[in-house]
This record gives structure tokens, sequence and C-alpha cells, in this order.
């Protein structure tokens, strides 16, 4: 028995000894690949993604609960920072990165190796690193000025006052926009009078009858989408020879969500709007519209998850898609967008997760911007989830189409111009060659 005790003694004593070399060999492995993997830090990793993606909203005066500007600023939230941008739920943007077309005017997105970096900085501490490393500051455009130019017409929302402490509100204001004959616009920009309270800003056209009136429709849905207020954005230049009409008697409606940020604020906002010369007729002119409606009403029923909808809207003439936002209330979950073509084959463009706080409208990069021949179908998917979860105000309820916020809607704001057979197929084909150089270049031996 004593014989065995010793074995099983000088056993444990040599198993000790292989575990403690192993451990060892390993952190001394780990050690050797630090040396060669230099740290990631503030200074000079992370700050270059904040003054990108972040700082335009996260900075004093603007709607962001804290500034990130500096390391100080910073350091605080890093765990928080961390878990949003891991979630994609920072900076806001729903377009899904692995689905579709990823070339956008507006896109502040961080890619794959940017959150693993700021996880991986989070992780080790959050050091700062060496200040000579940091990038120069960011300078931002003063909000006073107009950055589409003197504008002919703006338009301005009537006072609105947010309580110190207060619910977000939702709602539109109307404002003859004070036209006496029908014009173009060649640039518009929506501009906030406070905007630390304007989370965010939607302007339509609607356009009254001739007694004046806009039919009662006080729907967060009516008119003709002209421009979006988003922190960073500023405004829409339309293209040379491309415009929006805006018809003589219209109205312009102000669709705001406005949230509190501590103390009382009053908000008067402006649309700005440059015009063409009187009498001018752009060649193309751009259209946004709600597009792809759902074919029969929506039937939610309560508790259910990813209720489907389908909507289909046929183009007449060959065009360009230059934009896409989805829109849906408050159980909305995702939309999808493809292009059936007259041959009958399909092609996905984008899929975009949806959230009733960001109504985001993404602006496609020109040479991406989705082109199509005439017969083409647009094809508008839509999810809603009526189970319980933050966002849902009763999961109990069935749910069906309205223009209530507790309703819901399921359909695409697309923005558009039509072309020309001859135009479309000069753009083809210059994609087209565009895409064989690449490619060809791309096999070249180096």
């Amino acid at each position: 028995m004593v014989r065995l005790l010793r074995s099983t003694g000088v056993l444990a004593v040599v198993i000790a000894g292989i575990a403690f070399m192993a451990h060892v060999t390993v952190n001394g492995q780990a050690a050797q690949a630090t040396k060669t993997q230099p740290a990631i830090t503030f200074a000079k990793d992370i700050a270059p993604i904040l003054q990108r993606s972040c700082q335009s909203c996260h900075r004093t005066g603007q709607m962001a609960p804290m500034s990130l500007l500096t390391y100080q600023e910073v350091r605080p939230w890093a765990k928080s920072i961390k878990q949003r941008v891991t979630e994609r739920q920072m900076p806001p943007w729903g377009i899904d990165p692995h689905v579709g077309l990823q070339s956008f005017k507006n896109d502040p997105s961080l890619r794959e190796d940017e959150i693993e970096k700021i996880a991986k900085w989070v992780d080790a501490g959050a050091p700062m690193g060496n200040a000579a490393d940091l990038p120069k500051p960011r300078e931002f455009d003063d909000s006073d000025r107009w950055h589409i130019g003197k504008p002919d017409l703006i338009v301005t929302s009537p006072k609105h006052v947010v309580p110190a402490e207060a619910s977000d509100w939702w709602g539109s204001y109307y404002v003859d926009a004070g036209l006496t004959e029908d014009r173009y616009i060649k640039a518009i920009e929506s501009k906030p009078g406070k905007p630390a309270v304007v989370h965010h800003l939607l302007t339509y056209a609607v356009e009254a009858d001739a007694s004046g009136d806009t039919n009662g429709d006080d729907s967060a849905d009516a008119g003709d989408f002209l421009n979006e207020f988003a922190v960073g954005k500023n405004g829409d230049l339309y293209p040379e020879g491309t415009g929006r009409l805006l018809k003589a008697g219209s109205k312009i409606k102000f669709d705001f969500h406005y949230h509190a940020v501590g103390q009382e604020t009053t908000d008067q906002s402006q649309l700005g709007i440059v015009l063409y010369p009187k009498g001018y007729v752009p060649k193309h002119v751009v259209y946004s519209k709600q597009l792809g409606q759902p074919t029969e009403p929506l039937d939610i029923p309560g508790g259910s998850t990813y209720v489907r909808s389908d909507g289909y809207t046929r183009f007449n003439k060959p065009g360009r898609i230059t934009a896409f936002q989805p829109h849906m209330h408050t159980r909305g979950k995702r939309q999808c967008i493809e292009l059936i073509y007259p041959d009958n084959k399909t092609e996905q463009i984008n899929c975009a997760d949806w959230s009733f706080n960001w109504h985001l409208v993404s602006v496609y990069a020109d040479d991406v911007a989705p082109i199509y021949p005439a017969g083409t179908i647009l094809h508008v998917i839509s999810w809603h989830d009526n189970s319980p979860n933050k966002a849902n105000p009763d999961p109990r309820n069935w749910v069906g189409s309205g223009q209530r916020t507790i309703d819901e809607m399921g359909f695409a704001w697309i923005t558009w111009y039509d072309m020309t057979d001859e135009e479309y197929k000069a753009e083809f084909d210059a994609r087209k060659g565009a895409k064989k150089t690449m490619t060809t270049a791309a096999a070249q031996p180096q």
C-alpha cells in the first residue's frame, strides 16, 4: 500500500511538472505573439473610427446623449460602446452588410474588422496609447449655414416646445410652400433649429386640391417624400439635369420625431430649396413615392413572429433607383427589395433590419445605383414581429393595416427617375464594360 502511494505521488509530481512546462510554453508563445502584434490604442486605432462614424451625433449640441470627441469622454463608455457596435445597434444603419448592394453615399456603418478592433481594445482595458498618434480633431460645419448654397425658398415650421422631461413625440405640421406656379427643385436641405431635440425630420410635398385642402389626410405617410434631416447629412444636390417637381399650391409637411434632453427647448426648423429658373424643365424628373404596398391587408396575429407580406410595383419605363427607405411601424422587423426583370430573372437589391426609432434613407452611390429596363417589377418583402419584445406596445392583440402608430404598414419609399431606352442601354453597356475591365485588371499577373 505504501509502495502504491509513493508511486502515485511520483506520478502526480511528473504530471504537475508536465502541466507546468506546458503552461510556461503556452504563456511564452502568447507573450511572443503579443510582442509581434502592436497593441490597439485609442489614439492610433479607435479615434479615427469614432471621428468618421460617431462624432457627427456624439458631440455637444447634437442629439446623442454623450460626447465622444476625446479619450476622457470616451473611456467611461468603453464597455457600452463595445456592446452597441458588436450588436450593430450603433452607428444606426439598417442595411444588411451580407446581402445585395453595399456602396452608398451616406453609409456610417463599421466594417467587421473595425468592430473586432473596438472589441479587442475594450477587452485590453481601453488604453489611450501615445497622444502623438491622435488624428487631427474633426472640424464640423457651422450648423447655421446652408450647405446647398443660398436657398431661393425657405419654408419654416411652427415653433414646437419640447418639455425637459417627456415621452418622445411623433407628429406633423403643414406649411404652405408659397409657390404660385410649378417649379423644379435643384437642391434641398432640412435644417433643425435645435438639433439636440430633433431625433429625425422628414419633409414631404403635399399637393392641395383647388380649394387648398390637403384632403384631411394627416397620416404619417401622406405626400411625396422630399428630404430627410440626419445628423451629418448636408442636404441633397441633384445631379445636373435632374430635379424634383414642386407644384403650385403645395404644402410642405414637416414630419418630426422629438425627444427631451433635460431642459425645455423650443425648436423651429426650416426647409431650404434651391430652384431651377422659371420655365426650366430638367431632363430627368426625380420621384419619391410609396411603392410595393402589400397586395393583401396586413394580418398579424397576436404573439406571432416573422409574418411576411409582399408588394409589387411595375416600372413602365427604364430607370434608375437612387435611394431606398423601408417603412413599417413598431412591429416591423425586416424588409427586402428585389427587381424582377422582363426575362423573369431576379436580382436581390438590399435587405434592411427595421427600427421605428430610425427612419433612414439609404442613398446609392452613382456607379451602383440599380438600373432596370421597362417592364421591370419591384418586389417589396416585409416581415413583422408581434411577439413580446421591447418595441412592441401590446403583443397580445391582432394587428392590421392602418395609419395609426399602433397599426402597421409595409412598403418602401423609393426614389428614382425614368430613362429612355437609349439611355438605359448606354448605361448598361458602360457598367458591363467597367466590370469587365476591373475583372481583367484583377487577373493580371503581378
